[in-house]
């Protein structure tokens, strides 16, 4: 859920969240591996996979109840952000206090945002589409962490990175971010399953947090815009949307709810209420890795099968 931003004096109180990049020569651990730093657990665990035990991955936030969009970093965090050799960032205003530290730095960084809207323009000069995605950055979903896509070019940019940072171990990043991406791969194997038996199926969200997730599973998410745009804004949806996303699954139309458990208030508490008195199959999706995962495939691969499940059980009745 969406939160505007104070200034970065404020989230940062008497800190500075400042990036002084390390030269490919210092040993910012004492071990001499490389330091990535992460905004959440879900680049984390990316970052993770690609650095093996050849260097250390540091993550910044790993609440898995809270909303990342409202993490205010500690001055302990700013440290840990002026010693990265290598920062990994949602981006897209996701989390604005990490693009406000790289901004006119010198640390590599890798942008998942960035590479979205990359993938944009160069679809657009080429005269083709990136899934269903807009061209206006502005419009864009920011939760590009349901992109696989995008988090598998994540993970060979951070084995580029990587290797360019400890050039001993090149061969092993790059490995380690190859098998990552065939993971990938069979993530999407999984949506190209769905698809092929749900093609077009409708289903809800109550924002729009797996917006590109389900595009590729052939899935039209049906809620209506305004009501997902006001509960990621932290606002109330009106009367008339309101009223629209409960006839979606009063009706039968949405096959599904997918249910944010991390953006949750009055409002969506009471579409939960609704979906489950309505036998929708309701599909919990986080924005954090949940307690006790610590890999990305994994969490995405449950996930998918939720869906899945939730899918076949609302065509069983």
């Amino acid at each position: 859920m969406r939160r505007t931003l104070a200034t970065a004096a404020a989230l940062l109180g008497a800190g500075t969240l400042v990036l002084a990049g390390c030269s490919s020569g210092d040993d910012a651990s004492s071990d001499g591996r490389p330091i990535v730093v992460t905004s959440t657990n879900v680049w984390g665990s990316v970052a993770s996979a690609v650095a093996g035990d050849k260097a250390t991955v540091t993550t910044l936030y790993t609440n898995n109840e809270g909303d990342p969009h409202e993490f205010e970093p500690s001055a302990a965090d700013t440290a840990t952000v002026a010693d990265a050799d290598l920062v990994v960032l949602n981006g897209g205003h996701y989390d604005q206090y990490m693009e406000d530290a790289v901004a006119g730095g010198d640390v590599p960084t890798v942008n998942a945002f960035e590479l979205l809207t990359g993938e944009e323009h160069a679809a657009e000069e080429s005269g083709e589409s990136h899934e269903d995605h807009s061209h206006d950055e502005s419009s864009l979903n920011e939760h590009v962490f349901y992109d696989l896509a995008v988090v598998g070019e994540v993970a060979t940019q951070v084995g580029d990175q990587l290797a360019e940072l400890d050039p001993a171990n090149a061969d092993e990043f790059r490995s380690n971010a190859e098998q990552f991406t065939t993971e990938i791969d069979g993530l999407r194997d999984q949506l190209a399953t769905i698809k092929a038996d749900h093609d077009g199926t409708e289903v809800a969200q109550t924002e729009p947090l797996a917006g590109y997730l389900l595009a590729e599973a052939g899935l039209t998410d049906s809620a209506p815009a305004g009501f997902t745009q006001a509960v990621e804004e932290g606002q109330s949806p009106s009367a008339a949307d309101r009223a629209a996303m409960e006839d979606l699954l009063t009706s039968g139309s949405a096959h599904a709810l997918i249910y944010n458990t991390q953006a949750v208030d009055s409002v969506t508490e009471a579409v939960l209420a609704v979906a489950q008195r309505s036998d929708v199959p309701v599909v919990e999706f986080t924005e954090t890795l949940p307690d006790g995962t610590t890999d990305y495939i994994a969490w995405q691969s449950a996930q998918i099968e939720d869906l899945s499940n939730a899918l076949g059980s609302h065509d069983a009745h």
